[in-house]
């Protein structure tokens, strides 16, 4: 770990801070100012749209101004974004909360590929573990975000107005790190440089459709679960501050294996490593199905945050062998891509499903994306094997 990765890492959990306190709040925030419940979660879902519709902007940005100016900007974006919710709060405007946070996804946008520069920072041997260390930052968030948005809820006289005031500091503190990374200079593009390979030539490769939905489903069962619960829990009768410590853990589950989930990929391979966080996921549905105790969500969610680790750090990993350095910018734009918009499902899903249907059906029905994650490794290892094997 060089200086450069561990100032990233500590954006990366500056990062998770803003996510966790948005997870954590604008469902019970858009519960108390939607017209109708089931649109509770309309401000989080807003939050993944706007990454989905922002990452074809920040991949040109990347692309045209290099990772530090491009990550300076999607902060100035936080920054402001977080003031427009504060506002929106005070003055009870929901669709303006749902604005608010659809211009708050650009920062999502670049805050995705934290993890695909560290890779850049590091010695091509060490990709797996900084890619691995550098998501482990996110422990940061799983500490602050929960204590701050708990802490910060009642500041004002307007409920969870400081919580979105505390992020526009957290978007300055960020901003402040970021000046300090070094990241590798942008090459000046010759000529009659190779553009590379068209985007659909990259995506039609095996390793690619397997990386790609290794990361968008796991990611999309881990925030279709997520951003239920604080929903869940209230129906269930806990405080608030019942649901800020099992977001808290489940964030914890998240990041802690990021010390470790990098060797792992080393020893096992990243196929193995996809297949145990399936498993852990359908571990997690399976303690969520037992009952509906405050140990229960905790151990659930935390397992699931352990699964989505092991799943998206080993399909980052794997994504890496799909694409060229002069694709990387388009490549990786289209893996958040899909990423945000199964967010963007899941997120609208999640407030839909758990206020009409129930927290036990939710967790039914995101063993559908698990079994087809888990049909894509089977499918990618057998292509291994035959091409190692041929008849």
């Amino acid at each position: 770990m060089n200086k450069n990765l561990w100032l990233l890492a500590a954006a990366q959990g500056l990062f998770l801070t803003n996510n966790v306190v948005f997870i954590a709040i604008n469902g019970l925030v858009g519960l108390s100012l939607a017209p109708l419940g089931w649109m509770a979660t309309l401000p989080v879902m807003g939050y993944v749209v706007g990454g989905a519709l922002s990452t074809p902007l920040v991949a040109r940005t990347q692309s045209a101004f290099g990772r530090k100016v491009s990550f300076q900007i999607g902060l100035l974006v936080a920054l402001g974004s977080a003031l427009l919710c504060a506002w929106a709060v005070t003055t009870h405007n929901f669709w303006l909360l749902v604005t608010a946070t659809v211009i708050a996804g650009y920062y999502s946008a670049n805050g995705q590929l934290y993890r695909f520069a560290a890779a850049e920072l590091s010695a091509p041997a060490f990709r797996e573990k900084a890619i691995s260390l550098v998501l482990a930052g996110g422990l940061v968030g799983a500490v602050l975000g929960p204590n701050l948005a708990s802490r910060t809820r009642t500041l004002f006289e307007v409920p969870f107005v400081g919580a979105y005031v505390s992020l526009a500091v957290v978007a300055l503190v960020s901003m402040a790190v970021m000046a300090f990374v070094r990241f590798p200079p942008v090459p000046p593009k010759a000529a009659n440089a190779a553009p590379g390979r068209p985007l659909s030539v990259i995506m039609r490769q095996p390793v690619f459709i397997v990386a790609t939905a290794g990361a968008a489903l796991g990611y999309g069962v881990m925030n279709l679960l997520m951003a239920a619960t604080p929903l869940a829990m209230q129906v269930c009768g806990f405080p608030f501050e019942d649901a800020a410590l099992v977001l808290e853990w489940h964030v914890i589950g998240m990041f802690a294996p990021g010390f470790f989930t990098g060797h792992l990929i080393k020893r096992f391979g990243t196929l193995s490593i996809m297949g145990v966080g399936v498993a852990l996921n359908v571990a997690c549905v399976a303690i969520a199905l037992s009952g509906v105790e405050l140990h229960q969500f905790l151990i659930a969610l935390f397992l699931l945050g352990v699964g989505w680790n092991f799943l998206f750090t080993a399909s980052t990993t794997l994504s890496l062998q799909s694409y060229r350095p002069e694709e990387k910018d388009r490549a990786q734009a289209a893996i958040n891509f899909c990423v945000f918009a199964t967010m963007a499902l899941t997120s609208f899903a999640s407030g839909a499903l758990v206020t009409t249907q129930g927290w036990q059906w939710l967790n039914v029905g995101s063993l559908l994306p698990l079994a087809l994650t888990a049909l894509a490794l089977i499918w990618l290892a057998w292509r291994g094997r035959q091409a190692h094997n041929p008849k």
